[in-house]
């Protein structure tokens, strides 16, 4: 068995309010950083004076800078430190959300829907519905995706917060407010060009900052095969080391599910739903300079999405192997205790010097602005373009909806603040983000793919599925909380844990959604063919690639995502 570093977090729990002390060094890091990307914003303010800069960077983003923004958007404080928790708490199965959750997913955004996002030429997902399904459905869709992004924005300050008051010792409410108003003020300035311009750099900040971790950790523990073993003694239940293997049962793994809950649920809807409609990520794509560049930029993101669980994943697993101390879900937190949430923090503070531990912290605090950026540029482009602009204020100038948007920003983040606290009443970060997703992304993408694929889904039909499908979902939630017997049909089995819920939940949800759009689709006058056209398969002239050599298309790069996908699998099978 592995030999415990006897520095461990379990001595700094004695001290005042903090686990470490930063050096100098460390403070320099992190000043110059903030400064940076604040510089960032000043200088791109310049390039963000129209409503197509602010809102869609212009569209004259190349494939690979498209593609790491649209990762980065992704990898947020809520990645780093939710996933390292699901981790904690579930163990290696939290991989799938980073393996079967992003390739297939990915691709069909690729090679089926981006054609239509962009050109359609939509400013966001609640704009193609309104293209396709009129203003009812983008109304509800807007408003709901505008409720998520602000909810989401609040995990990533919550979990921002955390890190500081882990390692630091801050008070949790001054991180939350500093750090916001940094975010606030660079995203005000440069709209989505100072978004994207300052993802890019935190990804690479990210994984210079963290990949400190696993490196360490791994030479600490022995190797792949120690690290099970110490694993599996000490923690003296299900499997926490293999992928698919323990997923005959609900019962023989750690997040209590099926393998149906994972590749239906999780691949076939969660998934899909996130990548393909969630405008958070869609939106980086769409600032691509071209429809070529577009499609590349989510495949060419896959390819790196397969390699962050070596940031995310393996630091939860060291977490169990070495930490001398067992953490608590977030709801049963007290005073001398340490939460789910808490682990990568933790083996940043365990592994990290004078400077690198800056670098760590400044890769935590640049996933937290990563992430929260994201939220709330796409809150001020969904509440500009389709709640704003439809129904309050019509037939403004372009530039009074660049002021709107700049405005919205700032609400956006202040809103963000007050939903912070509400991540405290769930086990982990990813069980409350994941819930969200069941909420109102899942029926979502069963209202956008039904449009784009089915020329005989009418307004009607699309509206009330969705209404139908979201109300569900959270009417599903609301029952397992106030009668937890239900869990045992809702996820098919009492041995269930909160992920696994949430996984069937966005399923039952979806096909909901299906259902009634197309039984209200088949009984409702279809539109028109001359309406439908540039938004639905069969009226659309979407580009061939009959010209351009095969390694230059975006299905070639898609076949390559796909046998790296199946490699990974056998490996942790």
């Amino acid at each position: 068995m592995p030999v415990i570093n006897p520095i461990a977090p379990a001595v700094w729990l004695e001290s005042a309010g903090r686990l470490i002390s930063l050096a100098p060094s460390d403070f320099l890091i992190i000043t110059i950083y903030f400064a940076t990307v604040l510089a960032i914003g000043f200088y791109l303010k310049r390039y963000a004076n129209t409503s197509n800069d602010f809102f869609l960077a212009g569209r004259e983003m190349t494939a690979w800078v498209a593609a790491l923004s649209f990762l980065s958007a992704n990898l947020g404080a809520l990645e780093l430190m939710g996933w390292a928790a699901a981790t904690y708490q579930y163990g290696i199965l939290a991989a799938h959300f980073y393996w079967i959750a992003a390739f297939p997913a990915m691709v069909i955004l690729s090679l089926v829907m981006m054609p239509f996002y962009y050109i359609s030429k939509t400013h966001s997902v609640p704009g193609y519905l309104q293209l396709r399904y009129g203003e009812a459905t983008r109304a509800l869709s807007g408003i709901s995706f505008a409720f998520m992004t602000i909810l989401m924005s609040g995990i990533n300050m919550y979990a921002m917060a955390l890190v500081m008051k882990v390692v630091l010792g801050w008070n949790i409410h001054f991180s939350i407010w500093v750090s916001s108003l940094t975010v606030a003020v660079y995203v005000a300035l440069g709209g989505l060009f100072s978004a994207i311009f300052n993802e890019v750099l935190q990804f690479f900040l990210i994984w210079l900052g963290v990949l400190v971790v696993p490196i360490l950790g791994y030479v600490e523990v022995g190797g792949w095969a120690r690290m099970a073993e110490t694993i599996q003694q000490r923690v003296h239940s299900t499997d926490y080391v293999h992928l698919w293997s323990t997923l005959g049962s609900f019962s023989t793994n750690p997040m209590g599910v099926h393998w149906t809950g994972i590749v239906f649920g999780l691949g076939g809807v969660i998934a899909c739903g996130y990548w393909t409609t969630d405008f958070l990520v869609v939106q980086r794509a769409m600032a691509a300079k071209d429809l070529r560049s577009a499609q590349l930029a989510p495949i060419i993101a896959s390819y790196f999405k397969m390699i962050v669980p070596a940031i995310v994943i393996f630091p939860g697993l060291l977490g169990l192997a070495v930490l001398p101390f067992r953490l608590v879900p977030e709801s049963a937190m007290h005073a001398g205790l340490h939460s789910y949430n808490e682990v990568l923090p933790l083996m940043l503070a365990r592994y990290c010097g004078p400077g690198l531990l800056g670098l760590g912290i400044t890769a935590l605090i640049a996933g937290f602005m990563s992430g929260m950026a994201g939220n709330v540029s796409a809150f001020a482009t969904v509440w500009t373009y389709d709640i704003y602009q439809p129904y309050i204020r019509k037939s403004e100038s372009d530039q009074h909806y660049v002021q709107v948007g700049r405005w919205c920003t700032i609400l956006g983040v202040i809103l963000s603040i007050g939903t912070a606290y509400f991540v405290t009443q769930f086990k982990s970060i990813m069980d409350y983000m994941q819930a969200l997703v069941s909420f109102f992304i899942a029926p979502l993408f069963g209202t956008v793919i039904l449009g784009m694929l089915w020329k005989r889904t009418t307004p009607k039909g699309g509206f009330w599925g969705l209404l139908a499908g979201t109300v569900s979902s959270i009417a599903m939630f609301a029952l397992v909380k106030a009668r937890p017997a239900y869990l045992a049909i809702i996820a098919l089995s009492p041995d269930a844990k909160a992920m696994a819920e949430n996984l069937y939940r966005a399923l039952w949800s979806w096909l909901i959604c299906i259902g009634v759009t197309v039984i209200v689709s088949l009984f409702t006058t279809p539109q028109p063919p001359d309406q439908l056209t540039g938004l639905v398969y069969g009226y659309t002239s979407i580009p061939k690639e009959r010209d351009l050599p095969l390694y230059h298309r975006p299905i070639f790069w898609a076949a390559g995502v796909a046998v790296f996908f199946a490699f990974l699998q056998w490996l942790f099978w």
